[in-house]
């Protein structure tokens, strides 16, 4: 989940390092650091406790010359977020210096052996025991820096993403990855490499994915096209073939826009995003929707006895919403399981199951250890992610980008909405080809899907309104979301947004379940958001409104326009247009987002960064 950016080339490292760790600190804001080698061979490593402009100031007055350095954003797992703890790690010798992203399971045991023969440890973290026994490989076997790095990393159990300076080697830079994200830019006579391509896209757009347990050796003195200073081998010395693809990224969507946050602008992006997800695959023209992911496998999801979707967070959510669609759309049975938990638990898997893994960055640790279980039994993979190039659609056999360009605000918005487009897709193309949707109703979800971004627009125009009427609960302590149907996910949803970046706990629960237990928490201090648009089960949720009231509860209800029955019991209501049941939640989940957000910049709270949060889940 922390955030590693490295340069070797021709220009001053530390500028091209520091913006890195601006555009990647998403991945992590408990510290930073960064480490240099200058003209004159020393190698240099500054760090801070805090964001990246801690270290700024922490290195204003230092030396920052040099052309080659490594950066390191940290969301801290072993050892507290402090000075000490933050990354780049010095070995013994201060000869080599670490970046790491991941977790390394056994270093217990390995910081024990090096502690025997001697060494000693300023960190409470795993990494340090990593470029410590680097270097005792390096001294002992008397190895250069690529083989001790290899015969190291064959004694990790984890994941990791590193990079490796060694100040004898001024001209080389090493890295390597198992399980975490890591991408190479290949420039004019220099490289970059990132935790993924935010910080490499001002630069170039020819970029290297690194797979896992491949090191790679950038070397500036043998770059004499793009090929010859990128050397990659695997841990154990299989040399590899590096293979540059384009990068699919502007510069203009790393930036605000003018918006006061990322998060307020992925909102606000929605409309296009979901068009752009949409793009070349519903057809308004013909009343059709194409996806290839399906139509190439078109026998797996045919034949299938059962789909499982797998996800964690947002993400998870979606996959709720997906098996409401994919139900009543393809009758075939679906379960919906958080990757953490099916992981580990000796799933049944058969070889006729698909499983769906949900993942904005393509590389949540727990989803990617997911689809690897699935697919030792057999099953086949689909993924929906939105990252090109990611790990975990790599591993599948198939899948569907979302297309909706980066996402630098911590809490998914987004992403959310194209997850949710797309599986909906999914589920009305398999309906469709099964014969199990009705001709009617096919033509009917599709046409309104190509009004949804309209209509999202019309949402998105309350915002003034939310935003007044949400000062009035930066008081609560505690929410309720209720919603039954295909906007139970969207309740759950929509608590996770407040929880995120309010820090108000809330809960998400369907609207039913209220009476048997949650009830009792309702008190005029209880305010109790009700998704609640006219479609499906709409006169169960206004009876369940009527029991909120009866009690003195606060009622937030996001409502179908003109509507006028739950409008007079709600203390507050959020129109949104009137669509079809199954694509509501396009709609609703907008008013929710919006909610939290504005709660939480009236509280002071940083949304884009929220306390113990990262974006991307590498580590366990």
């Amino acid at each position: 989940m922390c955030g590693i950016v490295g340069y070797i080339g021709k220009r001053k490292a530390y500028p091209v390092l520091i913006k890195g760790l601006h555009r990647l600190e998403y991945r992590g804001y408990d510290s930073a650091g960064v480490a240099l080698i200058n003209g004159q061979g020393q190698l240099n490593v500054y760090k801070a406790k805090g964001k990246v402009a801690e270290l700024e100031a922490f290195a204003a007055d230092k030396d920052t010359d040099g052309t080659i350095g490594i950066a390191h954003t940290r969301w801290a797992t072993h050892g507290e977020p402090n000075t000490v703890n933050a990354h780049p790690h010095y070995s013994e010798s201060e000869r080599l210096a670490i970046i790491h992203n991941g977790i390394i399971e056994n270093y217990a045991v390995l910081k024990a052996g090096l502690q025997a023969e001697g060494y000693t440890f300023k960190s409470d973290t795993d990494t340090e025991v990593l470029v410590q026994l680097i270097e005792y490989t390096q001294v002992n076997r008397q190895v250069e820096l690529k083989t001790a790095v290899q015969l190291a990393l064959q004694q990790v159990i984890g994941a990791y993403a590193i990079a490796v300076l060694d100040k004898e080697h001024p001209d080389t830079l090493i890295a390597a990855r198992k399980g975490s994200p890591l991408v190479i830019g290949v420039g004019q006579n220099e490289y970059f490499l990132a935790s993924d391509a935010t910080p490499i896209v001002e630069y170039t757009d020819q970029v290297i994915y690194v797979e896992d347990e491949e090191i790679v050796v950038l070397n500036l003195s043998s770059a004499g096209n793009q090929h010859s200073g990128v050397e990659i081998t695997t841990i154990n010395n299989v040399q590899k073939t590096p293979e540059i693809k384009r990068l699919e990224l502007s510069l203009s969507q790393l930036e605000k826009g003018g918006y006061t946050h990322f998060m307020l602008k992925e909102i606000f992006e929605q409309p296009r995003t979901l068009a752009d997800s949409m793009r070349g695959r519903v057809n308004l023209r013909q009343d059709n929707i194409a996806l290839s992911g399906f139509i190439d496998n078109k026998d797996r999801f045919l034949s299938a006895k059962r789909i499982i979707i797998t996800a964690c967070g947002t993400s998870w959510h979606a996959g709720l919403i997906a098996m409401y669609a994919i139900e009543e759309f393809a009758q075939i049975p679906v379960e919906v399981e958080y990757s953490s938990e099916f992981r580990y638990r000796k799933p049944v898997i058969n070889r006729d199951d698909v499983v769906i893994a949900i993942s904005q960055s393509g590389e949540t640790a727990d989803t990617l250890a997911a689809i690897q279980l699935a697919k030792q039994h057999g099953a086949f993979i689909f993924s929906v992610c939105n990252v090109v190039g990611a790990s975990i659609p790599r591993l599948s056999d198939s899948g569907c980008y979302t297309h909706v360009g980066p996402e630098i605000g911590v809490a998914s918005t987004k992403a959310f909405t194209a997850q949710v487009a797309a599986l909906t897709m999914l589920a009305l193309c398999i309906g469709r080809e099964k014969g199990t949707i009705t001709q009617e109703l096919y033509l009917r979800v599709v046409r309104e899907l190509g009004q949804v971004p309209g209509k999202m627009e019309r949402v998105l125009g309350q915002n003034k309104r939310i935003a007044d009427f949400a000062k009035t609960f930066t008081y609560a302590q505690n929410f309720i979301y209720l919603g039954r149907g295909y906007n139970y996910p969207v309740a759950l949803e929509g608590a996770l947004k407040l929880k995120e970046i309010s820090y108000i706990h809330a809960e998400g629960y369907p609207a039913a379940e209220m009476k048997h237990g949650p009830i009792a928490l309702v008190s005029q201090e209880m305010p109790v958001v009700v998704i609640a648009p006219k479609c499906g089960t709409y006169e169960k949720v206004v009876s369940n409104i009527q029991e909120i009231k009866a009690r003195k509860g606060k009622v937030i209800a996001i409502v179908t326009e003109g509507d006028q029955l739950v409008s007079r019991l709600a203390d507050y209501t959020i129109e949104v247009p009137q669509t079809e049941e199954c694509l509501s939640p396009l709609l609703t989940v907008v008013p929710l987002q919006l909610l939290a957000y504005h709660i939480a910049v009236v509280k002071g709270c940083d949304v884009d960064q929220p306390r113990n949060l990262a974006k991307s889940v590498t580590v366990e």
